[in-house]
């Protein structure tokens, strides 16, 4: 996918980790896309098209897309890798090629029976990472299980699970961590189950340095 050069336009495009969208100024260290989500007019009309759904590179070969054109995939903005991958997306192939390389071994060790290749991942991301209605599947899990990079909700926000404590993500970046002994032992994870596994099984997703080295 095409590299691009992230600017401030008042657009909804920074995507949070239940993958809604926002018109918010901070800038992130990706982009990607999930279609063609504009109508004729260049608003936003849908929320996915498609089950292609990558977390690419700000900048790549020296590539510049014109950005938010109907007819053409939508521009979004992740703030790092965590919250990209709880919202559904992966690696893109073409200008995160290691990325995607260490996703997907990880992936094939997860899910050692399952058909390989980008289609056979994309199509498994996408039934685990949408319900019946079209909205974000979420599910339970106990903290003391759930491996570096993974995101879930308490309190009315968002944490970034992360060595022994959780992060407080916003767009702007991480807040001051927490120790995982101050919440519950189930939480509701917003990281689909089989990219929670693709952790486990040992990739490790690229932080904001908000979160510390």
């Amino acid at each position: 996918m095409a590299g691009v050069v992230e600017g401030g336009s008042g657009r909804p495009n920074r995507v949070a980790p239940d993958s809604s969208t926002h018109a918010v100024a901070d800038r992130g260290l990706y982009w990607g896309n999930r279609g063609q989500l504009l109508d004729a007019r260049g608003e936003p009309a849908r929320h996915h098209r498609g089950r292609l759904w990558i977390v690419c590179v700000l900048e790549f070969h020296g590539r510049h897309r014109t950005q938010w054109q109907p007819n053409r995939l939508t521009e979004l903005y992740f703030l790092d890798e965590p919250p990209a991958l709880a919202a559904g997306h992966r690696p893109c192939g073409e200008c995160r090629y290691h990325d995607y390389q260490r996703f997907r071994r990880a992936w094939e060790t997860a899910h050692p029976d399952d058909p390989r290749g980008a289609r056979e991942i994309d199509r498994r991301l996408h039934a685990d990472r949408l319900d019946e209605d079209g909205g974000q599947r979420t599910h339970a899990a106990p903290l003391a299980d759930l491996p570096d990079g993974v995101v879930i909700a308490h309190d009315g926000g968002w944490w970034l699970v992360r060595g022994a404590a959780l992060y407080p993500w916003s767009f702007a970046g991480y807040g001051s961590p927490e120790p995982r002994s101050g919440f519950p032992e189930a939480v509701t994870v917003l990281t689909p189950r089989a990219t929670v596994d693709t952790l486990r099984a040992g990739y490790e997703p690229w932080v904001h340095p908000s979160a510390g080295p």
